[in-house]
């Protein structure tokens, strides 16, 4: 991948993404072959990942700026930001134990969206929310890429993938079954298991 390119994967259950995502975080080692990141990544691969459910939201915001290498006094910087972004400021020092699952998404996704990566891995978490804080997750992305980021987004929407991806690899059983352009790449893939859910123009 070159540097700002965005990336969408797509495939049914089982096809191997979520894998692929936590070889490229350096959460899994892969078996064969190798991975070589150059750049700062930010994960975002499962909702409340690197999050101490005990912890109150506040606390957890500091952990998982750690996890992602950001020192204290930075944390301090991007805290209003990151808590107003999330709109769990009434929330913020309650444990996570006591937010609901889109909560802790939101705040998952507030963290990991504000600290500059260079890198932006995001598996499955725009459903995140109302349609009000999922049009904000597709906006925040949108600026990120601006910035230059190098977008790698899985999805089970071929729309998500269409709107904020240039190309698209279509993973099966582990295998690339095809890669290229993100019109084609979706439309291949929705023509084989969903004809009549989308229809790719152009």
């Amino acid at each position: 991948m070159r540097a700002g390119e965005s990336v969408g994967i797509i495939g049914r259950n089982g096809a191997g993404k979520t894998t692929l995502m936590k070889v490229i975080a350096r959460v899994l080692r892969p078996k064969e072959g190798q991975v070589t990141v150059r750049r700062r990544v930010a994960p975002l691969l499962e909702l409340g990942a690197g999050f101490d459910m005990e912890l109150s939201g506040r606390e957890n915001i500091f952990l998982n700026g750690a996890i992602l290498g950001r020192s204290r006094r930075e944390m301090q910087r991007r805290f209003d930001a990151i808590v107003e972004f999330s709109e769990l400021g009434h929330f913020i020092d309650a444990p996570l134990r006591t937010y609901s699952t889109g909560m802790v998404g939101r705040l998952g996704f507030a963290v990991a969206t504000d600290v500059e990566p260079d890198i932006l891995l995001v598996d499955e978490v725009l459903s995140v929310g109302d349609i009000e804080f999922q049009r904000k997750c597709t906006e925040r992305i949108d600026a990120i890429m601006r910035r230059g980021t190098t977008l790698v987004l899985v999805s089970h929407s071929p729309q998500a993938i269409l709107q904020l991806c240039e190309s698209a690899v279509w993973l099966d059983q582990g295998r690339v079954v095809a890669n290229g352009p993100a019109p084609q790449v979706v439309d291949a893939f929705v023509s084989r298991f969903a004809p009549q859910a989308l229809s790719v123009a152009g």
